[in-house]
C-alpha cells in the first residue's frame, strides 16, 4: 500500500491519500481522541501521540498535529497506523457513523434562501476545500449572517479568516442578495 501526503493551507494539518476510499458518503469530524469512539482508524491515529484532530473525506484523511509536535517525528507513525488499520480489514467507522450532507437542518421562513446557500456550498465551496483536506458545512442563517462549521484542514487554519470573508462570503453575497455576512461558528 502506498499512501501520499499532501501539505494544506493549515502547517499544523497534513492530508493523507491511502489510495481508496475513505468513506462512501459524507465526512467525519474527529476534534478530539475522545471523539473517535466509533472509528477504529481515528482511534489508531490519535495512538501515534501528538494528534489534536483527524478528519475522514472520499478518500482522505486529514490530521493535525499538537503545535509543539513536528511533523517528521509523528508522519511515520501515522502513516503506519493508516497501512495498520487497512490491512486488518476493520471498517474506517463502526454502525451508523457517517454524516450524507453535513450541513444542519433549518426550518422556517427563509427555507429558500438556505436551500440555495446549501446549494452554493455543495457546488462551489465544498469541492475546493476538500482538494485541501477540509469541509465547510452549513450551521445556520439569522437575519442576513450565515453561519458556518469548519472541520479538518480549515479549522484553525491561519487562512479560513480570509477563505471565509474574501472566498465564501463575496460568493454567497453575488448570488443571493439577502446574506450580508458569514461568520464561523465552534464545533
Amino acid at each position: 500500500m502506498f499512501i501520499q501526503t499532501e501539505s494544506t493551507p493549515n502547517p499544523a494539518t497534513l492530508k493523507f491519500l491511502p489510495g481508496q476510499t475513505v468513506l462512501e458518503l459524507g465526512t467525519a469530524d474527529f476534534p478530539s481522541a475522545e471523539a473517535a469512539g466509533k472509528s477504529p482508524l481515528a482511534k489508531r491515529i490519535f495512538a501515534a501521540g501528538g494528534v489534536t484532530g483527524v478528519f475522514f473525506g472520499n478518500d482522505f484523511v486529514t490530521v493535525t498535529k499538537a503545535d509543539d509536535v513536528d511533523w517528521p517525528h509523528i508522519k511515520p507513525q501515522i502513516l503506519g497506523a493508516i497501512m495498520e488499520h487497512y490491512q486488518s480489514g476493520q471498517p474506517v467507522i463502526e454502525g451508523e457513523g457517517t454524516n450524507g450532507g453535513g450541513h444542519a437542518e433549518h426550518t422556517g421562513e427563509d427555507g429558500d434562501i438556505v436551500k440555495q446557500i446549501k446549494e452554493l456550498l455543495d457546488t462551489r465551496v465544498r469541492p475546493a476545500v476538500a482538494q485541501d483536506g477540509g469541509d465547510i458545512t452549513f450551521h445556520g442563517f439569522d437575519r442576513g449572517v450565515v453561519y458556518l462549521h469548519m472541520q479538518g484542514a480549515c479549522a484553525g487554519c491561519p487562512s479560513s479568516t480570509l477563505t471565509l470573508k474574501m472566498g465564501i462570503e463575496n460568493l454567497l453575497r453575488h448570488y443571493i442578495p439577502e446574506v450580508l455576512e458569514v461568520r464561523p461558528v465552534a464545533a
